[in-house]
């Protein structure tokens, strides 16, 4: 099952795609904001053209935690994508997404590091590439929690910390 990425700005939309396995985050692209309900008309086309059964939405909270009006417009968000593509849409912490973004871009060789900022922001790279962290991340914790919930055992029956 392919599994949606989206990283919600006010200008634009980061977009992320996983593979069919739901293992591999890949960037797809940046959507620019008209609107909630054209917003979620776009990703509801999206969602049925390549097949994703499933999303998730950035949570942009606080740092010590707390919700702010940004994290209720994405709670909002999720709410009307799933309801209007018909497919579980969750929210994932995403705090350190866009520095992490730019800390990943700034390696990029060529012009300084102010100019190439400027550039990658007015393209939307940062957007994309914050939608593709949120997905990886996302995609982490499940397979984390699918291995805690069905341990690999050993033929000898321990468990894999080595008890028999």
């Amino acid at each position: 099952m392919r599994i949606l990425g989206v990283d919600l700005g006010s200008k634009r939309i980061g977009l992320a795609v996983s593979d069919e396995g739901g293992e591999i985050a890949f960037p797809a692209g940046i959507l620019e904001s008209r609107g909630r309900k054209k917003d979620v008309a776009a990703l509801r086309k999206l969602i049925a053209e390549r097949e994703v059964g499933r999303a998730v939405v950035g949570l942009p909270l606080h740092m010590d935690g707390r919700r702010g009006p940004e994290a209720e417009k994405a709670i909002r968000f999720a709410a009307d994508l799933s309801h209007a593509a018909g497919i579980p849409v969750d929210t994932l912490d995403e705090r350190w997404t866009s520095m992490e973004a730019e800390r990943i871009l700034a390696d990029v060789p060529g012009k300084r590091r102010s100019e190439k900022r400027a550039q990658r922001r007015a393209k939307g790279t940062v957007d994309e590439m914050a939608a593709s962290i949120i997905l990886k991340t996302y995609l982490q914790q499940r397979a984390h929690s699918q291995q805690r919930a069905h341990p690999i055992t050993d033929p000898g029956g321990g468990d894999e910390s080595g008890d028999r």
